[in-house]
């Protein structure tokens, strides 16, 4: 199904954050609640969708909106970016950006890779501990299980009635043997179970995330940019 690429980007921000009455954002939405960034850019060829914190004053988004307005509409780093840390006294450390996707098509692919809920979650135990309390609240957690032990992971990180947002983790030995690709795929048929979206983002520094939405022929609809908080 063909979807419009700033429709996507407005789930995905909903499925990244909660907001406050205002549209301003509060929290991570995940269900330790973290903190958010101080400032969100999410570009689309057609169009851009910005948020900043709650608490942030007046002035600073006045200010902020001001260059947002000539913000090009594409799939590149914001053109402003030096302004915007500027304006919030911020350094190239605090700023997170990265490719955004979607499944344009879940395609029934075969895989290996099974639920994982409280029955057995002990397979994470391996390597995979920091999972496990995840396990209650970000389902559908997927996992591939090699030699006896989960060796990749998927899970619903972000969750709203109309989309997931995609976490992946593989243990360090298992990488580069398609384990990452069958888990996701795995997460994605679940999810789509649901009638949900799959949807998939991540760093601009991590090519094999990258390559894993190549392989699987996620489309790109979008780029994230943030300053402050944290991404997971």
């Amino acid at each position: 199904m063909k979807h419009h690429s700033t429709d996507l980007l407005t789930q995905h921000v909903h499925a990244l954050f909660t907001h406050d009455e205002n549209g301003r954002i509060v929290t991570e939405n995940d269900w330790q609640g973290r903190v958010a960034p101080r400032f969100y850019l999410g570009k689309t060829r057609g169009g851009i969708v910005w948020r900043v914190r709650h608490a942030m004053p007046e002035e600073t988004e006045r200010r902020l909106a001001a260059i947002v307005e000539s913000e090009p509409q594409d799939l590149a780093r914001p053109l402003h970016e030096s302004r915007y840390l500027d304006i919030l006294a911020a350094t190239t450390s605090d700023v997170w950006f990265g490719p955004a996707y979607y499944f344009a098509e879940v395609r029934p692919i075969e895989t290996n890779a099974i639920l994982i809920d409280e029955r057995n979650a002990f397979l994470l135990a391996a390597g995979l501990d920091d999972w496990i309390p995840d396990v209650p609240h970000q389902q559908p957690l997927v996992a591939v299980v090699e030699d006896g032990k989960a060796v990749s992971v998927c899970a619903s990180v972000r969750i709203t009635d109309t989309a997931h947002e995609a976490g992946v983790e593989t243990l360090p030995d298992y990488r580069g043997r398609g384990f990452a690709r069958a888990a996701v795929a795995g997460w994605a048929q679940e999810v789509d179970r649901l009638g949900a979206l799959p949807m998939y983002s991540t760093s601009i520094d991590n090519i094999a995330s990258q390559r894993v939405a190549q392989r699987l022929g996620l489309a790109q609809y979008g780029v994230d940019f943030s300053i402050g908080g944290r991404r997971d």
